[in-house]
């Protein structure tokens, strides 16, 4: 089967990059799209920004770079759409309680039809046609709490909860939309995925059981729940809970304890480090402890000693201060809005709670108090000062305070917005 890749005409802001090029799961998007692809695929084209689809025959795969898909939907997407005589076109459904709660607030990519909105991701079973039938894809929905709180921060129930699909599909238009894809559709699938296979294959549940006896650890702490890459060296007080992915060359120091999380390669955890359903990238430090719940940390960046980072994305090659916190919740209970890919347009991110994010090769110091749901853009200097510690709006590139000395040009700025000075060659 052939594949044909559509650009995304927008890049996302604060990190002035296609989300083709931003980090999921720790890879880039066009890498997961190609390793979900390969035992599929034949022949790639990739087309130019406002090229048309070309005439072909045979069967294709067409979809836009900003689609992240897992495995498990594309094989159902597949399965069902080579069964039928015509092409189709990946949709979910509006009462879809993943889709509804997680990929639609903050989303520009999806048409609506009905109800039912259409993905950007089409089946051609014999040749490109005019038309193609919405073809709606069932996530397997299930609620997870993930902490319980007082009534004030969730007023129905007292847990705040995620939507979570066995089969993850979203179109990555905002930042917020690289949190859902990294923790709940990523990290909480792959645990909901594992608890469900232990309940309907009890072969899998007795093999795990037994290698856990056999190593003398908690099943969670088991070689078949928690996977180590080579050259680790990793301290025997450090805490590590599974489903979690340790890549190759980690060192983990003493008395850390990481929870469910995928950790790249020639990363170094510190003492005392504290990480829970957390994404963090290659070549990544984290000094003595440091803290992450529900966070991305893209590759090589560093977080400073007492610094806590809740639902956040931050970007590669960025530096953030010791004892900096990321706050993720209004405490008048106001909704938290959040800024679409485009940079300029604020809308309901339909979270009671949500962190802030950063950019690229920004740098911020030590003490800074960052507001929920707010951005610093790419290239982006703070410096900790009585008139700036506390950050209540979003950070653009204009507002960084590296402009205000003699030494600015010491910090080279690595991701204009489209149309800038640089860009082109970037």
């Amino acid at each position: 089967m052939q594949k044909f890749i559509l650009p995304a005409a927008v890049n996302i802001h604060p990190f002035n990059e296609p989300a083709r090029d931003l980090r999921i799961q720790n890879k880039p998007l066009w890498l997961v799209q190609r390793d979900v692809l390969a035992p599929y695929i034949s022949h790639e084209f990739e087309l130019p920004p406002g090229a048309p689809l070309p005439r072909f025959t045979g069967e294709a795969l067409v979809y836009r770079d900003n689609l992240y898909f897992d495995a498990e939907y594309l094989a159902a997407f597949l399965d069902a759409a080579r069964r039928r005589p015509y092409a189709s076109r990946a949709a979910c459904a509006a009462s879809d309680p993943a889709f509804r709660e997680h990929a639609l607030p903050l989303s520009t990519s999806y048409q609506r039809e009905g109800d039912l909105y259409l993905l950007d991701l089409w089946y051609y079973p014999n040749g490109l046609t005019d038309q193609a039938e919405p073809l709606v894809i069932d996530l397997q929905a299930r609620e997870v709490g993930y902490y319980h709180v007082p009534t004030y921060m969730a007023s129905e129930t007292g847990d705040l909860t995620f939507q979570v699909p066995l089969r993850s599909v979203i179109a990555i238009d905002s930042w917020v939309h690289i949190f859902i894809a990294d923790v709940v559709f990523g990290l909480f699938t792959r645990g909901a995925r594992f608890e469900a296979r232990l309940a309907r294959d009890p072969w899998f549940k007795l093999g795990v059981l037994a290698r856990a006896m056999y190593e003398g650890k908690q099943v969670l702490e088991s070689s078949g729940v928690v996977k180590i890459g080579r050259n680790c060296v990793i301290d025997p007080t450090a805490v590590i809970h599974g489903p979690t992915t340790i890549g190759d060359n980690v060192t983990i120091g003493a008395g850390s304890v990481i929870e469910n999380c995928i950790i790249g390669d020639n990363v170094n955890i510190s003492q005392g480090c504290q990480l829970m359903l957390s994404v963090v990238g290659d070549g990544a430090f984290l000094p003595f402890r440091a803290a992450m719940f529900m966070t991305t940390f893209m590759d090589n960046s560093m977080v400073a000693q007492n610094t806590c980072l809740q639902m956040c994305v931050i970007g590669r090659n960025t530096f953030i201060g010791a004892g900096s916190t990321f706050t993720d919740f209004n405490l008048i209970p106001t909704p938290l809005q959040a800024l679409h890919g485009d940079g300029r347009t604020l809308s309901d991110a339909n979270r009671p709670v949500l962190g802030g994010c950063v950019g690229h090769n920004c740098r911020l110091g030590s003490g800074m108090i960052v507001f929920p749901a707010r951005t610093i853009e790419s290239d982006v200097v703070l410096v900790a000062s009585p008139e700036r510690r506390v950050i209540m709006k979003d950070v653009r590139f204009e507002d960084s305070d590296h402009h205000r000395y003699n030494f600015a040009d010491l910090h080279h700025r690595l991701y204009p917005r489209p149309g800038e000075v640089g860009y082109e060659t970037w």
